[in-house]
């Protein structure tokens, strides 16, 4: 044997042992026949099965997760075909059953001709990062339902009715089709906190906003905190006829939960001021000023003395 060869040998000896030192697992596929020609020995610690097992890409894709298959295995070929180099993340099933998730970056080998020779790639065992970003993604989903969430009451909160009723709006002008809005307000809620506390104050906003939900029963029939001792019910598809009969059962609601107000001029037990109003939008229509309205009929309600509503007739 030459000195060249010698040296050839040795180099291949020397990748050899870079390529299977490292955490990444180095393969080769002929693209003829489909068949390995080679993967490395971290297979079988990081999955469990023996290299000998590596065959062919059948043996790739029936490891891998169902839900997974069809879309990896069809945009794998798909790239190769196209002699593109890519990467795709899928689960890996290891010989105990389980799975491992695993991001395979492919370089495809192209002959002097230009067609494809084979495939070489590494695996790399993903799953730490995966589990980091689904932790991630479910916390951020936590946080935006925090932020349409009112944190006392549990009901939406401010944010949430404005973009619920933009969307609404959007819909019922769409549809020629009306929209109602009823507005609340606890009356005397200020004595309330002066004589109970702000812990039985909190504990009766929370009550409110509870009752409040159950007048409305469709699904989406939409309750909102508007601020503090405020609350605002949107109900799409609903006329004024309608919404001042949903507005009336809240009163009755609310004055069955029996919640002592002693401080209340107008009664011993708590009660609530009632602005009421519908709208079938048209294009020049603003949700804003509709809110103003009902929010105008509602202050009306406490001038006429408070437990009463308020509506356009």
């Amino acid at each position: 044997m030459n000195d060249k060869a010698n040296d050839l040998e040795t180099d291949s000896a020397v990748y050899k042992t870079l390529l299977e030192s490292t955490k990444a697992i180095p393969w080769k596929i002929d693209w003829a026949t489909l068949q390995f020609t080679y993967i490395g020995p971290q297979i079988e610690s990081l999955l469990g099965w023996a290299p000998t097992s590596w065959v062919s890409v059948e043996d790739w894709a029936a490891r891998m997760h169902p839900d997974d298959r069809e879309q990896v295995v069809n945009f794998c070929v798909a790239q190769s075909k196209a002699g593109t180099d890519h990467e795709a993340d899928y689960r890996a099933l290891t010989r105990d059953g389980s799975y491992v998730w695993i991001r395979d970056v492919v370089h495809v080998v192209r002959k002097e001709n230009g067609d494809v020779d084979s495939l070489v790639g590494f695996m790399f065992d993903i799953t730490e990062r995966k589990t980091t970003e689904e932790k991630l993604a479910t916390l951020q989903k936590e946080l935006e339902e925090l932020s349409f969430k009112d944190g006392l009451t549990g009901v939406a909160n401010r944010r949430m009715f404005d973009s619920i009723l933009d969307l609404e709006w959007t819909n019922s002008r769409r549809n020629n089709q009306p929209l109602a809005l009823i507005m609340f307000d606890i009356d005397y809620f200020k004595q309330y906190n002066d004589h109970y506390g702000h812990i039985q104050g909190d504990d009766c906003l929370k009550r409110v906003g509870k009752t409040l939900g159950m007048a409305a029963t469709r699904s989406r029939d939409f309750l909102a905190r508007f601020g503090g001792e405020e609350f605002v019910l949107v109900l799409p598809d609903t006329d004024e006829k309608a919404a001042l009969k949903i507005a009336e059962r809240s009163r009755n609601l609310i004055f069955k939960e029996q919640i002592p107000h002693e401080k209340s001029p107008v009664s011993q037990i708590l009660t609530v001021s009632i602005g009421v109003g519908a709208i079938v939008p048209a294009l020049q229509d603003e949700p804003r000023r509709f809110v103003e309205e009902v929010d105008k009929r509602l202050y009306q309600a406490k001038q006429r003395g408070r437990n009463c509503l308020v509506a356009s007739h």
